[in-house]
Parts: C-alpha cells; sequence; structure tokens
C-alpha cells in the first residue's frame, strides 16, 4: 500500500512523500488564490470552490481567509453550509459536513495525528481518523474539532470548545473537553437568546 493509500486508512505514514507533496503543492497553490479573491468576486468564489473541494453543494459560503492543509480536497459539503473568517480544516483526510451547518470564526476540524512515541514523530509518522459533522449544526467561535469525531445532527457547540470525543444529535455541548450540557428543547422553540422571544411576525415601527 502507498504512503497515499494510507491517506485514508487510519494507518501510520509518512506526510512527505514526494507523491503526497506533489499533490498537495497544487491544491494550496488554488487555496492560495482562492485567498486572494475581492470581496466583490463571489461568483469566482463560488466556482473556485467547486473545484477545490471534494463536494459542495449549492449556497455554500466560505468566508477567506480559508485555511486547509490540502485544500480543501478532502472535505465534503452539504447545502447551505457557512464558514466564517479563519475556518481551518486540517484535510489529510475526509472532513464531511451535512447541509445547512455553520462555523463559527477560527473554527478547526483537524483530522490529522501524530503518534505519542517520540521516536516516531522524530521520523513524522502521522496517521488521519475522519471526522463527520451532522446537519442543521452550529459550532461557535474557536471551536476545535479532534480527529475520529462525529457530531449528530441539529446539535449546537459552544464557542471555544474542545470536542474530543464524539457528540449525539439534539443537544447543546460545551467545555475542554466538550460534553453535552442539555438537549435542545421546547425553551429554544420559544427563545433565541435569554429573554428574547421568537416573533417573526413582529412589525418595525
Amino acid at each position: 500500500m502507498s504512503m497515499k493509500e494510507k491517506m485514508h486508512t487510519g494507518d501510520l505514514y509518512l506526510p512527505n512523500d514526494p507523491q503526497i507533496v506533489e499533490e498537495q503543492t497544487k491544491k494550496l497553490e488554488m487555496l492560495y488564490d482562492f485567498n486572494q479573491t475581492r470581496p466583490g468576486e463571489m461568483e469566482k468564489r463560488e466556482a473556485m470552490l467547486k473545484e477545490m473541494l471534494a463536494e459542495i453543494g449549492e449556497n455554500c459560503y466560505v468566508e477567506p481567509p480559508f485555511h486547509a492543509n490540502f485544500g480543501g480536497a478532502h472535505l465534503h459539503f452539504g447545502k447551505g453550509v457557512y464558514a466564517n473568517f479563519n475556518f481551518t480544516v486540517v484535510d489529510d483526510t475526509h472532513i464531511y459536513v451535512g447541509d445547512y451547518t455553520m462555523f463559527g470564526p477560527n473554527v478547526v476540524l483537524a483530522t490529522a495525528g501524530h503518534p505519542i512515541l517520540p521516536e516516531l514523530r522524530q521520523q513524522a509518522y502521522q496517521y488521519n481518523m475522519p471526522v463527520h459533522i451532522g446537519k442543521n449544526c452550529w459550532l461557535g467561535a474557536g471551536v476545535v474539532v479532534l480527529p475520529g469525531v462525529t457530531i449528530g445532527d441539529n446539535t449546537v457547540i459552544g464557542a471555544g470548545s474542545v470536542v474530543t470525543k464524539d457528540i449525539p444529535s439534539n443537544v447543546v455541548a460545551v467545555g475542554n473537553p466538550c460534553r453535552v450540557l442539555r438537549e435542545v428543547n421546547s425553551h429554544d422553540r420559544e427563545f433565541y437568546f435569554r429573554d428574547r422571544r421568537i416573533d417573526l411576525e413582529k412589525k418595525e415601527d
């Protein structure tokens, strides 16, 4: 099995393999160009993302600067995904993001890990585990998601959380390490922020 193939099996491999570096460099050149686009070049950005990402649905938006270790080549977006400034994906293997999920500024999704044994790190060995983010999630500013984690549908991850283990669907989870705080409940159907009641029919004066 080649080093490139081992990127997606969870096996130890050497990321400085010439075949990997050559492909990665091409992807990073395109990412560089994406980050140089101007705010008014929305159509250009959309076209570039369709070429850069493994998959991307309709009505997705990524705010530059966007950082991706493999240029987004292993990033899979559903439709209506939004990522704010400094969205960072260590996409050495696959990252899957469901429809309508939102990422606050400075969110990190990491698939790559390094062995605890120092002799292996000295030789630059690495392994990758895929990340799965469900549909209609919201990850607040500064959230870090570690390799191999799955987050269920409709879940909110509080700002600054470090997600080290799987988080189920339909919950609010916070902290370092991130833990479930509560389920999404009837209160959330009535209030959107503290005592602010949801009233989408309210008329402006």
